[in-house]
């Protein structure tokens, strides 16, 4: 596919519209670069997004998740489907830059017109997820790729915001982890809509699949899907879902061998029909959106604040004397960003 040299950024949509992958991999840069003057340009992708089926992968590292996104992408594509992968990446402390490179692990896909891969920063925002990579989801998402995958660092209590921007959350676990089924335990269960434990050629795997289905089952009565409770994908093990339930089941992988990879994509698959037909999709992106515009107005606020730092010093001294509360000095200070909204209408 041939490059788009123009670097306007609304000639660039257009380039994004197109799938010309140039202008695709410009366009996330003018993301993450976050200047007021390429907002306009980011507006039109996201109007021209909305389409694709988002696919959240999260796991402690040394799960095989990016293994299993290799073998998952592969599969899609043997679909007949394209697909686009956001991989999140931990930021250099001194860079704010993607550090691990999943694009090298999966060298073997970038040949192909029908993926495109990016690594991005996690920046220490939205536990993992940065305003700019939801942003790469959108360019994706209107450059016409079918499946999206955002692959996520840790399983740590931040990574669960990895439910507001995925339609289908997949937890990959792996035997053999001391720490795996306890970050579980911790809050990680709910938020899967579909479990995957990885390498289950290994021997100790069936341990880690019962450990899981156990939970499952005592879990059975819990809200699913992003905390709503939806359709049935079960296994015999588990209590039979009620009609129009969705309930989390259990997928076991081997992306060396190619064991039930293709399970888990017609589960997949299975899942984005049950939100399409129950009408759970269309809630699901409100919630996303929801999400994104308050998460927006927190990083606008952040962003400004460092200018009222001289504000700030002087409600201090009241705070510290305590001749003032912390609710009043806030209250205080979010007034002078209203002031300087109000300045800015005028």
């Amino acid at each position: 596919m041939s490059g788009a040299k123009n670097n306007d950024p609304m000639a660039l949509v257009e380039g994004v519209k197109a799938g010309n992958t140039r202008a695709i991999a410009r366009m996330i840069s003018l993301a993450e670069a976050a200047k007021p003057e390429h907002r306009t340009a980011l507006a039109e992708i996201y109007r021209a997004a909305g389409r694709a089926h988002v696919i959240g992968l999260t796991g402690v590292p040394g799960s095989g998740k990016s293994t299993l996104v290799k073998a998952l992408a592969t599969a899609i594509r043997e679909s007949g489907r394209t697909v686009g992968i956001v991989a999140i990446d931990p930021s250099s402390p001194f860079s704010g830059g993607a550090i691990l490179g999943d694009r090298i692990r999966m060298t073997e896909l970038t040949s192909d017109d029908g993926v495109f891969i990016r690594s991005m920063a996690t920046r220490g925002a939205m536990g993992g997820l940065a305003r700019a990579s939801l942003e790469a989801v959108d360019v994706l998402d209107a450059a016409g790729f079918d499946v999206i995958l955002i692959e996520t660092v840790g399983v740590g209590q931040d990574e669960v915001d990895i439910v507001r921007a995925a339609h289908t959350v997949v937890v990959v676990s792996a035997p053999g982890l001391g720490d795996e089924i306890q970050a579980i335990k911790a809050g990680i269960l709910e938020i899967a809509d579909i479990h995957v434990v990885s390498k289950c050629d290994r021997k100790d795997a069936n341990a880690t699949i019962s450990d899981i289905r156990g939970m499952l089952t005592l879990g059975i009565r819990m809200p699913k899907d992003h905390g709503q409770v939806h359709g049935a994908e079960v296994l015999e093990e588990e209590a039979p879902a009620g009609a129009g339930e969705w309930r989390t089941g259990v997928v076991a992988t081997s992306a060396e061998t190619g064991e039930g990879i293709g399970e888990l994509l017609e589960t997949l698959d299975a899942h984005a029909r049950h939100l399409n037909d129950s009408g759970a999709m269309a809630t699901r992106r409100r919630d996303i959106i929801e999400m994104r515009v308050i998460k927006t107005a927190e990083d606008i606020l952040r962003r400004d604040f460092q200018s009222k730092r001289d504000t700030l010093a002087g409600l201090m001294d009241g705070v510290v004397a305590r001749t003032m509360d912390p609710h009043a000095a806030a209250v205080i200070l979010l007034a002078t960003f209203n002031n300087n909204t109000d300045d800015n209408k005028d």
